[in-house]
């Protein structure tokens, strides 16, 4: 076994991939751009070297910058983690000519799963069902159409070279296929260098099913069973679980024994997953599920495999590249109990799902679950990385246990003034569907609506309660019955009086949205202050924590609360709410868009769609901005006519900027 280890990654998956080596006795090595200076990875590594600038293609996608960071700090082992250099096939081999050992597949494996035609030629070779598509040399629109027209829509296209997510875009009509596929080869060749495309048939009732599989340089291939990474939102997987729901022994069988077949094709070394589409309409089915690619790389999602078996797979791994042979025979496999993993994003939902960066003043996640993470409270999301920030994995007797503990723990996550997406994994994980197990690729689409908002009285309560009580004590030093206080600020300009009539009112500002509640009574009684209208009247309590710490009680439901900063906000299940003092400028309805088109971060322009003079409806692409390894469309406010745009395709833009607008038709 080699002595040490460079990763040749950032973040969560370094410090995931240090935890096995430090408890194996290997020493660690980390590469860090400037970006990440003072990032968790670097700090816990032994050892750490500077590569290069902050975007990654100048540092953590060079090279010979971590062959160069390899052989200075003498590291005799390279392991690429996923994603960047992980399935790249010429740096595996530069990694083994500078012997260096490579922890990872063996680069003809790369090179013959890496390419999605190729690939799937090689599957129908060795046996494996695929699904129905064109993967043809001829790359013309017109013939890229044609076969589109032919295979019938919807249809998805995907970039050959992809993963991830990333280059795949659904047609549902023949009408919209040029330009879903010029919006797909642009985002393939920016993220791949590599813009061609296959088109596959698009399943309408499709789970996405995939086999962990392991193989070692003795010929020996197992597979650790499948998982369901069905809940998606824009073909990236949100959360995962293992096993499959509604998975029976025989299609598990079939599944299976497809993966390991497909492994075998390629001779494979290491950890890879195979993963299948499968037909649900009725069902999972053993003759309804086709092979749609290998990740030849670990997942993101390996965590759960690694709670149902027990298995610390990148021990394997590091085995795997000693030339160990696989530590366990297929049959010594063993499947115990459900786990489920989410994955924590730096975005906000109630804007679009757009990247939310910035400082992380407020950081605080479940300490009783298993949590992978690479950032911690003062740290910062930066602008050039996935915005993935934790992910949270729960392991569990039974899937309703499962569902319901992964709920409680990203409803406890408190971070500010990152916006995250917690408060929406936990309605997914809540939905009816969901933990019925009715779950299928288009499920968050289909549910969007009900799991970006939540707005209910309790939570609005709670918000008030908060606000009346910081604005009697602005310092946060809070004390027993003055809960209200005998003279409190909201009874004037806010019109809110004690053991008043029909007329009280509460006041405040949740999210920009003003929040009124009228109530009958407000009567305190140690600390708990019951406020309502008739039968429906609540009990209200605060809990007295540190300064500008506690919580808010609403009847026997808890809402946590920070004073951070300036700011004071409300956590509620998942979301962070900030609450103010509200604003009347604007009356009731709220003021119009000028009809600026604004950079919501920074980022690069790589197409307008439209041009100075056109004339376009609501919701019509004027421009698209890439940042954070997506294409963001900034899209028409209203009808109108688009005025000057000030940047160009390939410009740099700041956050906030003007790009474009659009002056609304009379």
């Amino acid at each position: 076994m080699f002595k040490s280890v460079l990763v040749a990654n950032r973040g969560e998956i370094a410090c995931r991939v240090f935890r096995t080596a430090k408890r194996m006795g290997i020493r660690t090595v980390a590469v860090y751009s400037e970006a990440d200076a003072d990032a968790l990875h670097v700090r816990e590594a032994d050892e750490a070297v500077l590569i290069g600038p902050a975007a990654a293609r100048e540092s953590y996608l060079v090279a010979d910058k971590v062959l160069a960071a390899a052989r200075s700090t003498g590291a005799e082992a390279i392991h690429p983690g996923y994603g960047f250099l992980s399935e790249n096939a010429e740096f595996a081999e530069a990694v083994m000519a500078a012997g260096i050992v490579w922890i990872g597949a063996p680069p003809a494996s790369i090179r013959a799963m890496g390419l999605k035609d190729a690939a799937k030629t090689l599957m129908v070779e060795a046996g494996v069902p695929v699904t129905p598509g064109y993967m043809g040399e001829d790359q013309s629109p017109d013939r890229l159409k044609s076969e589109a027209d032919a295979i019938g829509y919807p249809v998805l296209i995907k970039a050959v070279a992809g993963g991830g997510g990333k280059g795949m875009r659904r047609v549902d009509a023949s009408e919209a296929f040029l330009d879903g596929l010029a919006s797909c080869q642009r985002e393939a060749a920016s993220s791949f260098g590599d813009d061609r495309v296959l088109i596959e048939k698009y399943i309408l009732s499709p789970r996405h099913i995939e086999v962990q599989v392991f193989g070692d340089s003795h010929g020996e291939v197992v597979h650790l069973y499948e998982r369901d990474c069905s809940l998606q939102r824009r073909h990236q997987k949100v959360i995962e679980e293992a096993p499959a729901p509604g998975m029976d022994a025989a299609t598990r069988e079939a599944v299976t024994s497809a993966a390991v077949k497909a492994a075998k094709a390629v001779n494979y070394i290491g950890a890879g997953t195979i993963e299948f589409i499968a037909d649900a309409s009725d069902g999972l089915k053993a003759d309804r599920i086709w092979f749609m690619e290998m990740n030849t790389r670990l997942q993101v999602e390996h965590p759960v495999t690694e709670s149902i078996t027990g298995v610390d797979l990148v021990e394997w791994q590091f085995r795997a590249a000693a030339g160990e042979p696989v530590p366990l025979k297929q049959v010594d496999i063993p499947m115990n109990g459900w786990a489920m993993e989410a994955r924590l994003y730096a975005e906000d939902p109630a804007n679009g799902f757009l990247p939310s960066i910035g400082k992380l003043d407020h950081f605080v996640l479940p300490d009783d679950i298993r949590i992978d993470t690479g950032v911690e409270q003062g740290g910062e999301v930066s602008q050039f990385y996935d915005p993935m920030i934790a992910k949270l994995i729960v392991h569990e007797d039974t899937r309703e246990a499962a569902a319901a503990g992964l709920a409680e723990a990203c409803g406890a996550v408190e971070v500010w003034p990152v916006r995250t997406n917690a408060g929406f994994l936990v309605r997914c994980l809540e939905h009816p569907r969901f933990v019925a197990g009715d779950v299928d690729t288009g499920f968050i689409a289909a549910e969007e609506e009900h799991l970006v908002a939540a707005e209910d009285g309790e939570r609005d309560l709670a918000a008030i309660a908060l606000f009346a009580q910081h604005t009697y004590e602005p310092e946060g030093q809070l004390h027993g019955n003055d809960f209200f206080g005998a003279f409190n600020p909201l009874s004037g300009a806010l019109g809110f009086r004690l053991n008043g009539g029909p007329k009280s009112v509460f006041v405040a500002s949740v999210n920009g949205r003003k929040v009124v509640m009228n109530a009958v009574s407000a009567q305190s009684s140690d600390s708990t202050w019951i406020i309502g209208d008739g039968a429906d009247q609540r009990a209200v309590r605060y809990d007295y924590g540190d300064w500008g710490h506690g919580a808010v009680w609403v009847g026997d439901k808890r809402f946590g609360q920070n004073k951070i900063g300036g700011d004071l906000v409300l956590f509620a299940g998942g979301d962070a709410l900030l609450v103010a003092k509200p604003s009347y400028a604007s009356g009731s309805g709220g003021t119009a868009s000028d009809g600026s088109l604004r950079a919501p971060m920074p980022g690069k322009i790589v197409a307008t769609p439209a041009k100075a003079g056109d004339t376009v409806t609501r919701g019509q692409p004027v421009i698209v901005l890439e940042a954070m390894k997506m294409e963001h469309a900034l899209t028409a406010p209203f009808d109108g006519v688009v005025g000057e745009i000030g940047y160009a395709v390939g410009d740099q833009v700041t956050a906030d900027a003007v790009l474009a607008r659009v002056t609304e038709q009379s």
